[in-house]
């Protein structure tokens, strides 16, 4: 009986691998041709003829975990309301400024604009980012960007050996490095200084140019770019 037992099963392994033999051989001969799963009129619509191999994914799986996991791993959320205020206060900014389209007036007046939380109504603060919390922080970068590049200098997060940090030099107006990196919180690479000077050089004035670098590298660094 035993004996019986094992023929079957040797027999069985034997289709197995026969019909497992063309999985990993690299041949092609099960893929259609090119256009031959396109979608017209008369048929329904087009259909992936790609060379998609599940055994990747199961690997990419194993490595990153399901989606459910790498979406909350990985996730982009939006810097919260008091904490970019805070962020804001370390640069230089007075965010109590009312001045009418001041870097203050603008945080203040967008609270809804930023998502914040309502907690009378019991609304928790929006963590995703949208496009009127993204363009109304860039609005509020902008708008601090001239405060900030006149305070770096002189903030205490931006010294080196009792030395405050320049975001530019005073003579060339090149970008420096060691000002990028008090500005993002990071350590500034050369992707950063070579942005940071094409942008201050490609504006139609000096001034502008700063002025839009300061708030790119900011929201760069704030909305996960």
């Amino acid at each position: 009986m035993k004996t019986k037992q094992m023929t079957i099963l040797v027999a069985s392994l034997g289709l197995i691998a026969s019909a497992c033999s063309g999985v990993d051989d690299g041949t092609t001969q099960d893929n259609l041709p090119p256009g031959s799963t396109a979608g017209d009129e008369e048929s329904t619509f087009d259909h992936e003829n790609g060379d998609f191999n599940p055994f990747d994914l199961i690997d990419r799986l194993a490595e990153e975990g399901p989606p459910r996991f790498t979406s909350r791993i990985h996730s982009c959320p939006k810097v919260r309301y008091r904490t970019l205020g805070n962020v804001l206060t370390s640069l230089g900014v007075n965010t109590a400024d009312a001045t009418a389209l001041s870097a203050g007036q603008l945080y203040t007046s967008g609270f809804n604009a930023l998502g914040g939380p309502n907690y009378t109504n019991r609304i928790r603060e929006n963590i995703n980012i949208t496009t009127s919390s993204a363009s109304r922080e860039f609005d509020i970068f902008a708008a601090a960007a001239d405060t900030i590049i006149t305070a770096v200098p002189t903030l205490e997060r931006c010294r080196i050996n009792g030395v405050g940090s320049e975001l530019f030099d005073p003579t060339t107006n090149a970008c420096r490095l060691d000002g990028i990196t008090c500005l993002i919180g990071t350590p500034a690479q050369a992707a950063h200084l070579d942005f940071c000077n094409i942008t201050v050089t490609s504006a139609a004035d000096i001034t502008a140019g700063k002025r839009i670098a300061v708030a790119a590298l900011l929201a760069a660094a704030y909305t996960c770019e």
